[in-house]
């Protein structure tokens, strides 16, 4: 069974946008696993554009399901996280002005930095995933440095899947059975939404979970909330 996970970043950055509540991501985070979310996602980015810090704990404190916590492993980035231990941490490489996550680790080059900041996770219980594209030596190398899991950056899939989904697929079927082999589980995450999610789905049956956000809230507009995570849970089946 894969898992859905719902992104928040742009209920928070609604929030944001006019200094209150409004919406109140606890309601919205409460809502979605009501509706059937078996998973919630925040992504804090040192601007605090979207989700702030100041958000984590009464988050991990509200929910029933799994918390994941996405982030760049800084200094303060990794206070914030073992202070509050969600079930899961996903690292990803993105610089501190960037608009989104576009590519994974080189988790050869990274390998020592990578190697600590799993280590420190993993010791106070969290289970840690690496944003990564699918490269065989790079899934490896994620593997040695002690990740749990990884999660395919689909960004690439998404933009060719429309011309061409077994060509826009093939690289992270023929990767996925690396991680396998290396004993890492499997999350995929950017881009995904009710056209390309069912057909990575058949192709990855190994999938663990997806992390889903903006284009779910897109749907969420006009299908609204609890209907919009229900069809894409029935994407996934």
């Amino acid at each position: 069974m894969t898992r859905l996970s719902v992104n928040l970043n742009k209920i928070a950055l609604i929030r944001n946008s006019r200094g209150a509540n409004y919406p109140d991501l606890l309601k919205v985070a409460q809502d979605c696993e009501r509706f059937g979310a078996q998973g919630i996602t925040v992504h804090p980015r040192p601007d605090e554009r979207h989700c702030k810090f100041s958000d984590l704990q009464p988050l991990k404190e509200l929910c029933t399901t799994e918390f994941n916590i996405e982030g760049y492993p800084d200094e303060h980035f990794m206070q914030k996280v073992l202070a509050v231990q969600p079930h899961q941490c996903t690292l990803v490489p993105d610089a501190p002005n960037q608009l989104t996550s576009d590519h994974g680790w080189d988790t050869l080059h990274h390998f020592a930095f990578l190697q600590d900041k799993i280590a420190r996770l993993k010791d106070a219980g969290i289970r840690v995933s690496l944003f990564i594209d699918p490269n065989d030596a790079l899934i490896e190398k994620a593997a040695e440095a002690g990740a749990d899991r990884i999660e395919f950056y689909t960004g690439p899939y998404a933009h060719h899947y429309p011309k061409n989904p077994e060509e826009a697929v093939s690289a992270l079927r023929a990767s996925c059975h690396t991680a396998i082999r290396c004993g890492l589980g499997i999350n995929a995450g950017h881009d995904l939404n009710l056209e390309n999610l069912r057909f990575l789905k058949e192709q990855l049956p190994q999938l663990d979970e997806v992390s889903i956000g903006h284009a779910l809230i897109c749907d969420a507009i006009y299908l609204g909330l609890e209907n919009t995570i229900r069809l894409y849970l029935n994407r996934l089946q």
